[in-house]
C-alpha cells in the first residue's frame, strides 16, 4: 500500500532562515477508555503518550520528522507518526515551536543544523499491526511523568511539560468542550 511507505529524502524539505521545518506529535490516549468513542476526555482517566525509541541511542522520542512542500504541517505531523509509530489519529491541539540543533543532519540551508519544530497533541484513533519503520522503531505507551523521565531531548521534554500537560489542564478546565480538531 502506498500510504505504508516512509518517506525518504529531503528535496521537498522546507527551510525557513536557515532552520530545516520540522513537524512532529504528542501521540495520546486515555488510559482503559474506548477511544474510538466521541466521549469527552473524563478527567478521571489517567493519558498515557506514545513514545518510540531512537535507532541511533538510548532514550525515547515522539515522532517528527521533516515538513516537506507538498503538505501542511499537520499533514507532516500525521505522517510521521504514521510512519515512525504505526498510528492515525485527529491533530486536536498545536502545542508549540521548538528550536533544537540536529547532531547529525547539517546540509547546505541549514549549515548549522537548526531545525524548528511544530509539534501538535495527536488524539490517537487507531494503532496498525504493520507500519512502515516498525523494523527499525517499537513504540511504548507511558504515563507522562514516565515519558519526562525517559525522553532522550530536552526540547521534546519542553513540548510535553509545557506544551501538552499545558493544553490538557485546558481541556480538562472546560468539559463543555469536546476533544476536536481545531479549525
Amino acid at each position: 500500500m502506498s500510504d505504508l511507505v516512509a518517506r525518504t529524502g529531503r528535496h521537498q524539505q522546507r527551510y525557513e532562515a536557515g532552520c530545516r521545518l520540522v513537524s512532529g506529535c504528542i501521540p495520546f490516549r486515555y488510559r482503559n477508555c474506548d477511544d474510538t468513542s466521541d466521549a469527552k476526555p473524563d478527567p478521571e482517566k489517567e493519558v498515557e503518550v506514545l513514545m518510540i525509541n531512537s535507532p541511533s541511542g538510548p532514550g525515547l522520542l515522539f515522532p517528527k520528522g521533516g515538513w516537506e512542500n507538498d503538505e501542511t504541517v499537520e499533514e507532516a505531523a500525521v505522517r510521521e507518526a504514521l510512519e515512525e509509530a504505526g498510528v492515525r489519529g485527529d491533530i486536536v491541539s498545536f502545542l508549540g515551536d521548538y528550536i533544537f540543533k540536529s547532531k547529525t543532519l547539517q546540509d547546505e540551508f541549514s549549515p548549522e543544523g537548526l531545525c524548528k519544530a511544530a509539534v501538535f497533541a495527536m488524539h490517537v484513533r487507531e494503532e496498525l499491526e504493520l507500519w512502515p519503520e516498525q523494523s527499525t522503531r517499537h513504540r511504548t505507551w507511558v504515563t507522562i511523568p514516565e515519558a519526562a523521565e525517559q525522553c532522550r531531548h530536552p526540547w521534546m521534554r519542553d513540548a510535553l511539560l509545557d506544551g501538552f500537560i499545558k493544553w490538557h489542564a485546558s481541556t480538562m478546565a472546560t468539559p463543555e468542550e469536546d476533544v476536536t480538531p481545531e479549525g
